[in-house]
């Protein structure tokens, strides 16, 4: 546990969401924004088809106003709540928030169903009117989204129970692993008596074998109160999803999340399919690392185990914020500018606390104001790289600020490349400052264990998304026996025999929030982590010329398919070669770790 008290000073002020009125000025929002709603409706509904190019960038300039006054009102409630989720006047905010919200989504829905009724050729002429220049990938968008609407009398029914079915499900999963606390009054870890899951699971890189192990016990036991209440959950999200795929004539459970990422079904197939076929990359580190570490074979309690006491010490705030800021600064200066605005403005909330939820985000919030990022800090190093990455979300959301509330944000498939990037930066700096070997065994061991997690464990987190989705749609309701079967079926694909998977692991699933509140994003994470590999690698070739074209690409936000923003930045997703080059980078990785190995003395070449 951190020593250091000066990160819990780090809060957020949200206030200036809600102009300093809180609670009310959320009402006062919605208030609004409802009669902005009621007279956006009485002014188009119906009428959508007839208007000129000018009078359709004058609807469109309404919703996004009105998109501003929802959205503050609902960033606000939201993170309210996840800075107590404890609070019951955080979660009744938030509950009254996705209620109104809801009646005035409602009340718009008419418009994207007109937009799409229209033939091809009218709405081409009409998107080539000025004033929609920041729309105009947004509302072609939409309209890939076509085959799938259903009517507006049925899509009305599905937007007005939204906040009391898969949203309020949503929330109660959150509600409940919020709250799971782990007595560690039995191990040998730091601490005497119950802490956060976050602080717990962060104890898993002890270099003390028994304390891992005890440590892992510890979770397995705390996870156990309530786990057939989260399979309840997760089993009810399940079939709720196979029914609206039905509904909306998808034909794969991934396929809605695919057309929202603007990513072919083949495409994403082939990405699973390469990382799969390169599941031998975790396999043989984790096999070095049992001989780093003088075990016969790693348990899954040691895969996140230091292999070195050098990366054991505890990084400060302001120390962690200043390798941030100096690691972007020789990068690009605009990106360390836009880090320290973050800490200086009061942007970041950092400390770990009772009911706060868990890990580590950042909120986009609405363009008119500025992201937010959530922490749980421990002082540990992967806490900066944390730091990092999320405030390479933050720069990518605050650069793409002038494309207003439609097109800021990029598909999931291109949301962590910015995070990713910023983290290899700050990495790379560290890595270049350590010359003691030992030292530098430790951060390599961290670089690949990093690429590991987003790579190839998400992508076998995929492969449970899938198993699962399946089983459901095919078995019926799960057991907890079952999903742990699923689970663990997908975790000894990557680990193969080079870890011994115990049966408490088999419910770790249970606290992943993703497969809860949006089904087949963690693929996401793979594609980002191996795209920004790539412009990292590009960024190697060339060198500071790079810089611009990057900073370009942020700025772009989601105003053009995936394939055309990152095309910006020189490279080509149709290219066979494209997931093979990021990977190959992998392999690099992995082989820089094993030259440390021998040259820290922690193994032998043979």
């Amino acid at each position: 546990m951190s020593t250091s008290a000066e990160h819990t000073d780090v809060a957020w002020d949200l206030e200036t969401l809600v102009h300093g009125e809180g609670a009310d000025g959320v009402r006062r929002l919605l208030d609004e924004a409802q009669t902005q709603a009621d007279e956006f409706a009485r002014a188009y509904q119906g009428k959508v088809a007839e208007l000129s190019g000018a009078g359709l960038a004058a609807a469109v300039g309404e919703l996004v106003e009105l998109s501003d006054l929802v959205g503050r009102a609902g960033s606000y409630a939201s993170l309210k709540f996840a800075e107590d989720t404890t609070k019951p006047e955080h979660g009744a905010l938030l509950a009254l928030v996705e209620e109104r919200g809801t009646a005035i989504q409602t009340k718009l829905l008419f418009f994207e169903l007109e937009w799409t009724a229209l033939g091809d050729e009218r709405a081409d002429e009409l998107l080539r009117a000025p004033g929609l220049e920041k729309v105009q990938h947004y509302l072609r968008t939409v309209r890939r989204e076509k085959p799938h609407m259903l009517s507006e009398p049925e899509e009305r029914i599905l937007a007005e129970k939204a906040s009391s079915s898969r949203g309020a499900w949503d929330r109660l999963f959150d509600e409940l692993t919020s709250v799971i606390e782990v007595d560690l009054s039995t191990t040998k870890a730091d601490g005497d008596g119950p802490v956060p899951l976050d602080v717990a699971l962060s104890q898993l890189t002890n270099p003390d074998r028994e304390t891992r192990r005890t440590v892992a016990q510890a979770v397995t036991k705390a996870l156990q109160p309530g786990l057939r209440t989260r399979a309840f959950i997760f089993n009810t999200l399940l079939q709720d999803k196979a029914v609206e795929d039905r509904l909306r004539r998808f034909p794969t459970w991934i396929a809605s999340r695919n057309l929202a990422n603007e990513a072919s079904d083949a495409s994403v197939q082939a990405l699973v399919d390469a990382v799969q076929e390169a599941y031998d990359v975790p396999q043989r580190w984790y096999r070095l690392k049992a001989r780093i570490l003088g075990v016969d074979r790693l348990a899954d309690y040691d895969r996140m185990a230091s292999v070195s006491s050098a990366d054991e010490r505890e990084f400060s705030w302001a120390e962690s914020t200043d390798l941030v800021y100096t690691s972007f600064e020789s990068f690009a200066p605009e990106m360390a500018d836009v880090a320290r605005t973050f800490v200086d403005q009061g942007w970041i909330d950092a400390p770990v606390r009772p009911g706060k939820r868990g890990g580590a985000f950042c909120s986009y919030t609405v363009p008119s104001h500025h992201p937010y990022v959530l922490l749980n800090w421990t002082s540990r190093r992967r806490d900066v790289l944390t730091l990092a990455h999320e405030l390479g979300h933050g720069i990518h959301a605050y650069l793409a600020r002038d494309r207003g509330p439609f097109e800021q944000t990029t598909p999931l498939t291109l949301a962590e490349t910015a995070s990713v990037f910023g983290e290899t930066l700050v990495f790379d700096r560290l890595l270049n400052e350590t010359t003691e070997p030992q030292a530098r065994l430790g951060l390599l061991a961290e670089q690949i264990e990093g690429s590991i997690a987003t790579i190839f464990r998400q992508t076998a987190m995929n492969r449970f998304e899938d198993a699962v989705h399946t089983a459901r749609r095919t078995e019926g309701e799960l057991s907890v026996d079952r999903f742990g079967e699923l689970w663990h079926a997908s975790q000894a694909a990557m680990l193969g025999d080079a870890v011994e998977i115990t049966e408490g692991y088999r419910s770790w699933w249970s606290y992943v929030p993703h497969f809860i509140g949006t089904p087949g994003y963690v693929y996401a994470y793979a594609y980002g982590q191996l795209m920004a590999l790539s412009v990292y690698g590009r960024y190697r070739e060339e060198g500071a010329g790079f810089a611009p074209r990057y900073l370009e690409l942020l700025s772009a936000g989601g105003s053009k398919s995936p394939e055309d923003l990152v095309a910006i930045a020189g490279l080509d997703l149709t290219d066979p070669g494209f997931w093979r080059s990021g990977l190959a980078l992998v392999r690099e990785q992995l082989e820089q770790a094993e030259a440390a190995a021998v040259a820290a003395g922690a193994v032998t070449e043979a």
